[in-house]
């Protein structure tokens, strides 16, 4: 597969030479079996390095299709399971997306590298960018994320905001978002919170139970839902 660049952001990786080949590896076979199939997606797959976000002890690893411990009893998401929920999320360029569970910030730097691209489709015609709004209820992990994050320059451009805070309740002061994505379970459906602060035409993917739903906002009362069998995630906690 030939390679994919950006220019929106620094790429952070000081990766051996087999390190480098199993990065590819992961993307390729990922591509390969239709798990990742956007151009954008598969672009930031490959600029977002996940080694940068997993435990040193666990770094060796981070090419795996596999869940890894980050600590306090959390994972880092299995590629597979990342790459079909955010295809499934359709995310764009300048939209505005809410991230719960967001962990190490893996997935939330991945969504940034693909939001945060300028567009001009302001009203002014002015260039803009999307953001990511990542929600985590762990303190220590909020701030492992944080420093990956910035290690883009995330941060510091304003492109992700970290919140300490129940996922649950998703979180009301950036509302609306065009998306929403969440990395723990709930259980029967997603939160009431979630679907009040999802735009009128934006979309939800989440986990519920052991399937992963993909919930599309009709009207303000109204939603279509698919659900896609066979997940299985963390429970969502109420802190």
């Amino acid at each position: 597969m030939g390679s994919l660049h950006c220019a929106c952001f620094a790429i952070h990786a000081d990766l051996s030479s087999d390190m480098e080949t199993q990065y590819h590896e992961l993307t390729d076979a990922l591509i390969q079996d239709g798990y990742l199939k956007t151009g954008e997606i598969i672009e930031a797959f490959e600029q977002i390095d996940r080694a940068d976000f997993v435990p040193e002890d666990q770094r060796e690893y981070a090419y795996a299709n596999t869940p890894l411990s980050i600590g306090f009893n959390q994972t880092i998401s299995q590629p597979l399971s990342v790459a079909f929920m955010l295809e499934l999320l359709e995310v764009k360029p300048g939209e505005r997306v809410l991230d719960i569970g967001s962990g190490t910030g893996w997935q939330a730097a991945i969504l940034a590298q693909i939001v945060g691209k300028k567009t001009s489709e302001g009203d002014d015609g002015e260039a803009s960018r999307g953001s990511v709004v990542a929600v985590e209820r762990i303190p220590e992990l909020k701030t492992a994320s944080e420093a990956s994050l910035d290690r883009y320059g995330f941060i510091g451009q304003g492109v992700v905001t970290v919140v300490l805070g129940d996922g649950t309740k998703g979180y009301k002061k950036s509302a609306p978002y065009d998306k929403i994505i969440a990395a723990a379970s709930s259980e029967g459906d997603v939160p009431v919170a979630w679907k009040r602060q999802l735009k009128i035409g934006g979309r939800i993917v989440a986990p519920v139970g052991s399937s992963i739903v993909v919930i599309d906002k009709i009207s303000k009362t109204k939603y279509t839902k698919k659900e896609h069998f066979g997940f299985s995630f963390s429970p969502l906690t109420v802190s």
